[in-house]
């Protein structure tokens, strides 16, 4: 006969003012809290109950009963996104947004954007060979990823595309900021950043509209998106389809610009994945056959992203009780997910499998069938992040491409520590030297 849950710890927080601060001034805010009340506890942050949860067994219940549960997200982020987003959307309206938005995505749509990925990677290389100056390679990783899904997916022009990075880097960097619009603040910044680029991205429908109706061709994500709606017959008018961009470019950025800014971080900074993955690459054409199995690359990105995942939290509302790794969670409750401290803990046989160095980077525990981390970092479920599958695309090109054509050297003297709230992968930006490899 199963145990009978056990009922929810709590930090005993009533207002949550002190544990508010703490939350956006600790990185350990999760990590310190779980190590005393164990994988699932409650708190308030901002007045509000908030369930904290971390490992294997408390994210397979969550995910497992996707009908007890409903997306959310914190106020900075939904009023940033915009009501009619998607990620602000659930239920029947949500499946059937995503179901068109998520074509641009699939694997037809990656096949028409890769010669152009391609054509950027190359674009990149061959900047950094021409450097005569350190460059920070963290700053070109995300504007290429932001490139790609503004020029390939939008199809915007070179002047377009740069004054909506600036922008965008504006609105990006106060997602999970106190929601305040105090005057000079980051969130009141991100505001009128998100206006500016909604106004921008309004122009880039207007013209889309224009070139349809002069039978001209359209940027191969736009032609997707715009057939979609109208194969699904879903009434969007001009606002919501800007929103639906805006979703675009934050699941097809963020996630892919961290991801690849940590990759080339442990590149350079461990001296024996190199040469480990050059045993790999050595002899593969450039660009990679889109089939080619590169067992030891899939294990590096993963490895990068156990120890740094581009999506560190995901949250639900739970609709009715659930029970989440033996305790019993309320209705009504917000759920965070803490991505990055289940990637470090393990329990049961994961534990067995894994030993004790979950600590320590080590991508051959990829390669093994019985190594089985907790490894969720694009989020999961039914709200997996859209732009997982073009992010994926992208960082396989990206390092192929790069370390295929160039040798980079890290600049000395740097300071090359993670930055966890921005998610860059450090200080300086990683300043690079490159020099064109002996077999390019």
């Amino acid at each position: 006969m199963p145990s009978p849950p056990r009922p929810l710890p709590t930090t005993g927080a009533f207002g949550g003012v002190l544990e508010t601060l703490a939350f956006f001034r600790s990185a350990d805010f999760a990590i310190q809290r779980f190590n005393r009340y164990g994988n699932v506890f409650e708190t308030r942050l901002l007045g509000q109950p908030r369930v904290f949860i971390r490992g294997g067994r408390a994210i397979t219940d969550l995910l497992a009963h996707p009908d007890a549960t409903e997306g959310w997200w914190p106020e900075s982020v939904r009023q940033l996104l915009g009501s009619r987003s998607l990620s602000n959307r659930n239920g029947a309206e949500h499946r059937a947004r995503r179901r068109v938005v998520g074509q641009l995505f699939a694997a037809v749509a990656l096949r028409r954007y890769t010669p152009s990925i391609v054509v950027l990677v190359e674009e990149l290389a061959a900047e950094l060979q021409a450097a005569t100056t350190p460059v920070p390679l963290v700053e070109r990783m995300r504007r290429f990823a932001f490139m790609v899904i503004a020029s390939v997916v939008l199809g915007l022009e070179s002047d377009d595309r740069e004054a909506l990075f600036s922008e965008f880097e504006i609105w990006s960097q106060a997602l999970f900021a106190i929601p305040i619009a105090l005057p000079g603040s980051p969130f009141a910044r991100a505001l009128q950043a998100r206006s500016r680029v909604l106004a921008r991205l309004g122009d880039v429908l207007d013209r889309t509209r224009l070139q349809r109706e002069a039978g001209l061709p359209l940027a191969a994500g736009l032609d997707l998106l715009i057939g979609g709606v109208d194969e699904a017959g879903l009434p969007l008018v001009d606002d919501d389809l800007v929103e639906q961009l805006l979703l675009l470019l934050f699941a097809g950025y963020q996630t892919t610009a961290s991801a690849l800014s940590f990759l080339m971080a442990a590149v350079l900074q461990e001296p024996e994945v190199l040469p480990w993955l050059q045993v790999e690459l050595d002899g593969l054409s450039w660009p990679p056959p889109e089939h080619a199995e590169l067992p030891r690359l899939s294990a590096l990105v993963q490895e990068v992203m156990r120890l740094n995942p581009p999506v560190t939290r995901l949250f639900r509302r739970t609709k009715r009780e659930l029970v989440l790794d033996g305790v019993l969670v309320p209705a009504g409750r917000v759920v965070q997910v803490d991505l990055a401290a289940s990637s470090r803990c393990s329990s049961g046989a994961d534990a067995r499998a894994e030993g004790d160095d979950l600590e320590q980077f080590r991508p051959e525990r990829h390669l093994s069938v019985a190594s089985n981390p907790t490894l969720l970092p694009f989020g999961g479920g039914d709200r997996v992040c859209l732009g997982k599958a073009l992010a994926e695309l992208e960082i396989r090109l990206m390092t192929v491409g790069l370390l295929r054509q160039l040798t980079l050297q890290l600049e000395p003297h740097q300071d090359v520590n993670p930055q966890p709230i921005t998610s860059l992968a450090s200080k300086n930006g990683l300043l690079v030297r490159a020099a064109p490899t002996a077999s390019s």
